[in-house]
């Protein structure tokens, strides 16, 4: 609200003319108000966030603030109607001093977006500061003798105020001797001048009392005045004269001491000690002048004595007196006018404001990171400066207003490649040499979720024993995330999928925190050779980001299956036991019978032996049974001395680790020659063997499968040899002489297999169902136990180096 008093109703159309040029400012793009110096706390100044376009509901939400270098506490706003008022006391002297024009420079800020407004204030002078005289009394001595119209100069008196304000108006009080002359506004630079218009006489008069007092234009006007003691003197009645009224000097600011500013010359019309003249400051000159100049009071040199600084006094105006040495002493007066120039002493002064933190590293082109503000005290070229940034990378500064800054963004930004940047703002003025100042900025980047997990590859290989313990840790899966905090918390999960009827999940879990894979329930070989699943890895971005990686789980066999027997459809006996006639006329090597198994195991373990158990009593069998397919043949010729019925024990082993077996019982019934069946192709299992016929066909059937195992295991050799020497002459890559998938290889006493997930091939013994595995054989087989080796043993031990069997 308005103060109501003296000078309200000027003060309500000096509101009134505020809003209006509020108004035309609003119009140009720049906002303008006024408002009078000394106004009360909550002064109304204008409607700010009407005159900017900005909704009231919005200034609270959007941030609304306002920034003023060094006057940031006098305006405020009212966030609730938007209104611009006076906080603290302004004093437009203190703040500008003498300068005619005083602004105040605000910035409004507001974000959502973000927008800045540059709005001026202009502070209008009242006249609250009266005239002030240098001193409150002057004393003055003149001569009787003193010619009429004879001049003698006063300091004027000084008003803080500028215009109307500071346009001051003397007046002498009433007497017969003097008058007062006052310069014309042109010609400010003559000083008052006291004139006689009486002639003295001290016989009269010896000492006259005078007022002079000055009168601001001010409404209401405000008054100073200063006592005139005028002494009356005798005698001396020539006054020291100076060449020039009034001298001009150019001086640089920051001269040195000792520097000489002007001699000064003034002269007398007297003789001797009349015309001897001595030098000094008027007395009624400002207090601190001796502090920056001395006068040599016989030369009349005035020389620097103090710091000269143009920011602080650009001109000085030096009463001088030249007094005689008569009696009385008669005055003489000038005045020295000191213009300093200024130098480039005053670097640049930076002000960074920082908007923000961090920015975001998917932040749009023309963000505004930071405002920047400098100032330089100098004038003319000294003070106009120029920014620049240091490196430019992504970012540029953008001129806002005069000596305002924006720094914005100018390029697109990437975190996982610069995560901070340090910027060096750097201010230069235009002197010579010129002056500059540095500001840093540093700009932190923050993360926003645009890198996915990844694995380190796309497929792993795992090897995994079967009849593992439930909850076993069979491998860890590690993803990497470029971003950062959340974005790159990784968490995992199984891509779920049918493995048969079965859910995947009922055979593995990971982990999501770690990664760890493990397998839930124990795997078997023969149920489940190869596992195949995808692990899924999300971070915890917004929106999450994810990738997947397959994971080949192979069951490794052991040997947990025994060898079991097949039984043969016909075969005579029960209990387990075999049955079959031999006639006694057969000879050595005939096969009898021939013993079948399988195992459901894989590779070694699946690998079954035969061996022939002592009869009882140590009595030698006429009987042997092959190591390796399970015929049962004759080692002898039977004779009349062997026991019509023999009962054979076949214990069947695998070669796993350890070994598992079965036993095969064959009751074999030696008849004579005539009673002997009819020779059959029929093998026997868990029984008595064949006769002579049978086994010679068993012979020629072995022969053949032998000729042929060995051509296509030679084609197979060579075919491999070839596929090996090519790949080796190729460039390297993966295959046969690169790196390449796991490969477990073992080994035993008996020869050596190999498991691989690049080649399988189906291994058995005798029937039953395929085994998957690749196996091969060493040639150094051990000799069977039993009776001793079978002609077919030898030659299988002599001629067949690898042997590669599939089972079809």
């Amino acid at each position: 609200m308005l103060a109501s008093g003296p000078g309200g109703q000027g003060t309500k159309h000096l509101l009134l003319s505020v809003l209006l040029l509020a108004a035309l400012e609003a119009e140009s793009g720049q906002v303008r108000y006024s408002v009078p110096e000394e106004a009360k706390h909550g002064t109304f100044v204008g409607r700010i966030a009407q005159d900017l376009g900005l909704e009231l509901v919005e200034l609270v939400p959007r941030l609304f603030r306002v920034a003023s270098i060094g006057h940031g506490d006098l305006l405020e706003v009212n966030l609730q109607n938007g209104i611009l008022f006076v906080n603290s006391r302004i004093d437009r002297e203190e703040l500008c001093g003498r300068t005619l024009e005083c602004s105040i420079h605000l910035e409004v800020i507001v974000d959502r977006p973000l927008q800045v407004f540059h709005v001026e204030v202009e502070v209008k002078d009242i006249n609250d500061n009266p005239p002030v005289f240098p001193a409150s009394r002057k004393k003055l001595f003149i001569s009787e003798t003193t010619a009429l119209d004879s001049h003698f100069s006063l300091e004027g008196a000084s008003d803080a105020d500028i215009g109307a304000n500071a346009l001051l108006t003397y007046r002498l009080s009433p007497n017969e001797y003097f008058s007062l002359e006052v310069p014309t506004n042109d010609d400010q630079v003559k000083p008052l001048q006291l004139v006689l218009k009486k002639p003295l006489d001290r016989e009269v008069a010896s000492e006259l009392l005078l007022v002079l007092k000055a009168t601001d234009g001010g409404k209401p006007e405000l008054t100073g005045t200063t006592e005139l003691h005028i002494t009356v003197l005798d005698v001396n009645d020539n006054a020291p004269v100076f060449d020039k009224a009034v001298d001009r000097v150019k001086l640089l600011e920051n001269s040195r001491n000792g520097t000489l500013v002007i001699k000064l010359n003034a002269s007398d019309l007297d003789e001797g000690s009349n015309s001897h003249i001595l030098y000094s400051f008027a007395t009624d000159v400002s207090s601190n002048t001796e502090d920056f100049f001395h006068i040599d009071s016989a030369s009349g040199e005035i020389k620097v004595n103090g710091k000269i600084d143009f920011e602080e006094t650009k001109l000085w105006k030096l009463q001088i007196e030249a007094v005689d040495k008569g009696n009385p002493p008669m005055f003489g007066h000038c005045t020295v006018l000191i213009e300093i120039l200024d130098i480039n002493d005053n670097v640049p002064e930076l002000l960074v404001t920082s908007l923000s933190l961090s920015v975001p590293e998917d932040a749009t082109l023309g963000t505004v990171i930071a405002l920047i503000s400098v100032t330089d005290r100098d004038s003319g070229a000294n003070g106009q400066v120029t920014c620049s940034l240091a490196p430019q990378g992504p970012f540029k500064l953008v001129s806002t207003f005069k000596n305002y800054y924006s720094l914005v963004l100018d390029s697109a930004l990437d975190r996982e490649s610069v995560a901070n940047y340090a910027l060096v703002v750097t201010a230069r003025d235009g002197g010579s040499p010129s002056l500059s100042a540095t500001a840093s900025v540093s700009v932190e980047v923050a993360d926003v979720n645009d890198n996915a997990p990844a694995f380190a590859q796309p497929e792993y290989t795992v090897f995994v024993k079967e009849n593992n313990p439930p909850g076993c840790h069979i491998f860890t899966v590690s993803a990497r995330d470029a971003d950062a905090q959340e974005n790159a918390l990784v968490s995992y999960s199984l891509v779920e999928r049918r493995v048969g009827e079965r859910a995947l999940s009922s055979y593995v879990s990971v982990h999501a925190e770690s990664g760890k894979v493990y397998a839930l329930q124990p795997l078997d070989h023969e149920e489940l050779e190869l596992l195949q699943f995808q692990v899924s890895a999300r971070d915890a971005g917004v929106p999450p980001l994810g990738s997947n990686v397959t994971l080949q789980v192979f069951v490794l066999d052991e040997n947990d299956n025994a060898p079991a027997l097949l039984p043969l459809p016909g075969a005579r006996g029960g209990g387990g036991a075999l049955s079959e006639p031999v006639s006694r006329a057969v000879g050595a090597g005939h096969v009898v019978a021939k013993v079948r198994a399988v195992d459901a195991d894989s590779g070694y373990n699946a690998w079954l032996s035969y061996e022939l158990q002592p009869a009882a009593g140590g009595a030698r069998s006429p009987f042997r049974v092959a190591l390796y397919t399970g015929e049962i043949s004759t080692t002898r010729a039977l004779d009349e001395a062997d026991a019509p019925r023999q009962r054979l024990l076949v214990l069947v082993k695998d070669h796993g680790e350890p070994a598992l077996t079965a036993t095969a019982t064959v009751l074999l019934s030696l008849v004579e020659s005539g009673q002997a069946p009819r020779p059959s192709s029929r093998v026997l299992a868990g029984g008595a063997g064949a006769g002579a016929g049978a086994g010679a066909a068993l012979v020629d059937v072995n022969v053949y499968l032998i000729v042929a195992i060995c051509a296509v295991s030679s084609l197979l050799v060579l075919t491999l040899l070839l596929s090996t020497a090519l790949r080796c002459s190729a460039p390297p890559s993966e295959g046969a002489c690169g790196p390449g998938k796991p490969t477990l290889v073992c080994s035993s006493a008996v020869g050596s297999w190999s498991y691989s997930q690049q080649r399988r091939q189906r291994v058995c013994s005798g029937e039953g169902p395929p085994k998957a595995d690749l196996m091969a054989f060493s040639p150094s087989v051990p000799p069977a136990s039993g009776s001793g080796d079978s002609g077919e043993q030898q030659i299988f031990r002599n001629e067949v180096s690898t042997v590669i069997l599939e089972c079809i």
